[in-house]
């Protein structure tokens, strides 16, 4: 399938094949041949995605696979990097077939350098230092959170939110600032959806499409605590039937999630800014949206947010960022594209913010 419409002027819209006339292909062949090209691998967590992307943020391709586990599992790296090495592969070619172009159209290869698991994200980090010398071109390593950031901007037209970064892994309120995106607030233990998930998997709720999912059918935030609480006395409720788990879930999401908005609202006030920008795999529940785009109301703002296609971990959100930065003249050498856990997005130079795109031909 082709995604188009990715600017903040157009709505966004998933084309089919059968639906492309003679002339949008024709279209976008000229385009393609007009503007710089990139190819994203993202494989940090639990997903592995493939994605080719133009400058002009036109998303050619974006496949990915999920590594989903037995319900009370969560996923290791070893049995989550072996997955991705399957997928890998199959991927690839599927978007370089639904793109409609070749290797020879790519002008670089971006990949997640972190911050992530260890295991899986290797897989990425080894597959594209392969490329790199099958093909030719040069590696840009991206940031994951900044990538998030980025693909929300783009797709959403905000330009310039507090940004509040939810997943599995992470939970951050963030905001840019001389060059780069500042943290202003963060969990001190373990992240939002790693609290959702954990919880859910007490109740055995399923891990398709992930187990926070299926619970929604000073600026720090700590989640260990309301965890340890929830889960001690959750058996003995349900036991004497003083809820359902359907209660359970809903107010864990709704404690946990007033918190973010708190958190997002002081930031907002420190930064002086109006508009609120959700990225993330949590990003997606659209209770979180609807209480943020209240608070946002009322201050006189804006929330920006996304679908599952943009928020969930992607190929096309590493693409876009690596190219923004490939586009100012940043690649990685290829001795120094590793990968690893820790990759704190206040220590990425984020130059494109500071300096409009280059065109295209002057870029040789």
């Amino acid at each position: 399938m082709y995604y188009n419409g990715f600017g903040p002027e157009s709505t966004l819209r998933k084309l089919c094949p059968n639906e492309l006339g003679q002339q949008w292909r024709r279209e976008r062949e000229l385009a393609v041949k007009k503007t710089l090209i990139a190819v994203g691998f993202e494989g940090s967590a639990n997903k592995i995605g493939v994605a080719f992307v133009a400058l002009d943020g036109t998303i050619l391709s974006n496949p990915r696979h999920t590594y989903i586990t037995p319900p009370c599992h969560g996923f290791l790296p070893r049995e989550t990097a072996h997955h991705h090495l399957r997928h890998l592969l199959p991927l690839l070619r599927s978007a370089l077939s639904d793109a409609g172009i070749t290797p020879a159209d790519v002008d670089c290869l971006c990949y997640t350098k972190g911050p992530g698991m260890g295991a899986p994200l290797q897989v990425s980090a080894v597959a594209v230092r392969a490329l790199s010398q099958l093909w030719g071109k040069p590696i840009v390593a991206v940031n994951h959170c900044v990538a998030h950031i980025e693909m929300g901007r783009v797709v959403t037209g905000a330009e310039d939110p507090v940004v509040l970064f939810v997943s599995g892994g992470n939970t951050q309120v963030i905001a840019y600032s001389e060059g780069r995106y500042r943290i202003y607030g963060e969990t001190i233990d373990i992240a939002v959806g790693n609290c959702l998930d954990r919880f859910a998997r007490v109740l055995t709720l399923p891990n398709d499409p992930s187990p926070g999912y299926n619970i929604e059918q000073g600026m720090d935030v700590s989640f260990s605590g309301i965890l340890s609480y929830i889960e001690a006395t959750a058996a003995e409720k349900l036991k004497i039937n003083e809820c359902t788990p359907a209660d359970l879930c809903y107010s864990l999401q709704e404690t946990v999630f007033a918190m973010l908005v708190e958190i997002t609202e002081r930031a907002m006030a420190h930064c002086d800014k109006k508009d609120v920008l959700i990225v993330g795999g949590i990003g997606c529940n659209e209770r979180l949206q609807e209480m943020m785009r209240v608070m946002c109301s009322e201050r006189g703002g804006k929330l920006f947010a996304t679908d599952d296609r943009y928020c969930i971990d992607n190929g096309a959100m590493i693409a876009y960022t690596g190219l923004l930065a490939f586009a100012h003249g940043m690649t990685t050498p290829l001795e120094e594209s590793t990968f690893t856990q820790r990759f704190r997005n206040d220590l990425v130079q984020a130059i494109w913010r500071e300096r409009n795109i280059p065109e295209a031909h002057n870029l040789q």
